[in-house]
């Protein structure tokens, strides 16, 4: 792994929870996530995976076919201590502009504060579609983008896909807006769960940590619960997201990945597989329901 201690820091102008630093490396600026301290009672354990989450999480959307931040699994001596971290490289410069979603929703309605109301999320991306009153060209249907997101973050159970981490790259130059990288994917694959509780976990405990996961969106009021909402066929947008997706979803190359990572306990890596494959097995139920209906 990469030590990335002595590399250039500047002053850190990122925003979240997590203590993190802006380093650059290779001429290339990374905002680098250190883990969190435990703050719940009774956690034997100094940390939280954070680290091992973020560079998981966004290779599985790579692994996919998504355009993601580049991220990189290393370490940092801080206050004589040996921290993992997961750097995650800038993919925005003088030319590219993220802007994230909740900020756009601001500009498309300024008389209200768009949460994670599913309701209302769908009706700003409506109205984003169409900024060219504020000279901004999107270029990708951003009602697809975000199911095409909420697929994989399903497969790996994000559980803060808020309207603050994902959002838009704007060239300054052309004013044309896309879809940004996927980034911002710490919180998923149960990044709380010490490898001691892991290890204490039988199949059937495993099993309902995979189906009992819910996204941080709401319909009416209540979280979503990824697998059973998928599963129920109701949305046609999350349907048609499915359709699209499930095939690049390439479940070898995400277990040789996961088995590629040498820091990460073993117990820990086949936690990872085991949860992101039941998941997978019912994408793939749903999908293939979905491939008959639309034969039929």
């Amino acid at each position: 792994m990469i030590d990335f201690t002595e590399a250039t820091e500047e002053l850190n102008n990122y925003k979240g929870s997590e203590k993190k630093k802006t380093l650059i490396y290779n001429n290339k600026r990374y905002l680098v996530k250190f883990p969190d301290p435990i703050r719940e009672k009774n956690k034997n354990i100094s940390y939280i995976n954070n680290a091992f989450s973020e560079y998981i999480g966004s290779n599985v959307f790579k692994i996919s076919g998504f355009k993601v931040q580049n991220t990189i699994l290393g370490t940092y001596v801080y206050n004589g201590k040996e921290k993992i971290v997961c750097a995650c490289e800038d993919f925005t410069d003088g030319n590219h502009i993220l802007y994230e979603f909740e900020n756009l929703a601001l500009s498309v309605n300024p008389d209200k504060k768009i949460e994670e109301e599913l309701s209302d999320i769908m009706g700003v991306i409506e109205e984003i579609e169409n900024l060219t009153k504020l000279n901004i060209i999107v270029q990708d249907n951003i009602k697809e983008k975000f199911w095409d997101m909420f697929i994989i973050d399903s497969l790996i159970g994000n559980t803060d896909r808020h309207n603050g981490n994902w959002g838009f790259l704007v060239n300054a130059r052309s004013s044309k807006a896309e879809f940004s990288p996927i980034y911002d994917c710490g919180s998923c694959l149960n990044s709380k769960l010490a490898d001691e509780e892991i290890d204490e976990f039988n199949d059937v405990e495993i099993k309902n940590l995979a189906i009992n996961c819910h996204s941080c969106i709401k319909e009416n009021g209540e979280k979503i619960n990824y697998m059973p909402y998928i599963k129920s066929l109701k949305n046609e947008d999350c349907n048609n997201a499915l359709l699209r997706n499930f095939t690049k979803i390439n479940l070898e190359k995400i277990n040789e990945f996961i088995n590629n990572i040498s820091c990460i306990s073993i117990s820990r890596k086949e936690f990872y597989k085991k949860i992101i494959s039941i998941r997978y097995k019912i994408l793939e139920k749903s999908y293939k329901e979905l491939s008959i209906n639309k034969k039929g």
